[in-house]
């Protein structure tokens, strides 16, 4: 792929950017949302395959109609459960913790907010998984996809494009770090992206990184951690991470950040 296979689509909330490898296309819905969701659809002759769901009502709407000339194979959830009017009648996939993680873990706790938060506007739903999955190979539509187990839900590595699907990166903006071993964890994950070379990092609110910004992520979380060690509470800690990146955004994520490091 290069730079002249790459398009951005304006949609009315959203905008669509479509990488074309040639067989295969990949469609990253930014969103445009409240929590600046990002939905993907890889494409194979014809076929549509649908990594995580938009959650609110107009951006599903919005991809709905996207999709119509498409058919689509399946739906891959894994951090992101809410939404369950989009796609319906699609085949779900998810491994076991999974669902769990969106029915009763972490991820209901963060549906269960974001309900509070934006009301009706807000779908929260949860998607009925019809195929739970294993680990390792699954073929979606034609298309394989290489399931890994984290934690909470599952990452998802595209071989026909080199790509990696994870739930959060982002180069210049502030990540949800649950203290020391959190960042050190993250540090290993994105470490194997650049030991494996992926061309694109996918993630659930960024639009495609490659492994430069993985590199920029690694400094930030190592930087993260020293920042840490010397300040004595956690406003001090906002304070002085702030200063030292000024332009990045997520701050209600720095806001969890602290408090996982000064709980």
């Amino acid at each position: 792929m290069n730079k002249n296979t790459f398009k951005a689509v304006k949609l009315e909330k959203g905008e669509m950017n479509v990488y074309d490898f040639g067989k295969v296309k990949l469609h990253a819905y930014k969103t445009n949302d409240f929590i600046d969701d990002e939905v993907f659809i890889v494409e194979k002759d014809g076929k549509a395959v649908i990594i995580e769901s938009p959650c609110f009502f107009d951006n599903i709407k919005e991809l709905t109609e996207y999709l119509k000339d498409m058919e689509v194979a399946g739906m891959l959830v894994a951090y992101h459960g809410a939404g369950a009017t989009f796609l319906p009648d699609a085949p779900k996939y998810a491994t076991q913790n999974a669902v769990e993680f969106s029915e009763n873990g972490g991820g209901k706790a963060l549906i269960d907010n974001f309900t509070g938060a934006f009301g009706a506007i807000f779908d929260s739903s949860v998607h009925k998984i019809t195929n739970v999955i294993k680990p390792g190979k699954v073929t979606i539509g034609g298309i394989d996809f290489t399931i890994k187990q984290t934690d909470d839900a599952f990452d998802i590595a595209i071989p026909e494009i080199n790509a990696v699907y994870t739930h959060m990166l982002g180069h210049d903006c502030h990540s949800i770090v649950a203290g020391a071993a959190h960042a050190d964890a993250i540090t290993a994950e994105l470490n194997s992206y650049i030991d494996n070379g992926y061309d694109l990092i996918l993630t659930s609110h960024y639009t495609p990184e490659d492994l430069k910004d993985a590199q920029t992520k690694i400094d930030y979380l190592e930087n993260l951690k020293k920042i840490a060690g010397g300040c004595a509470d956690a406003e001090s800690f906002k304070t002085e991470v702030k200063k030292q990146y000024p332009e990045y955004s997520g701050d209600n994520y720095l806001d969890m950040t602290a408090g996982f490091f000064f709980a």
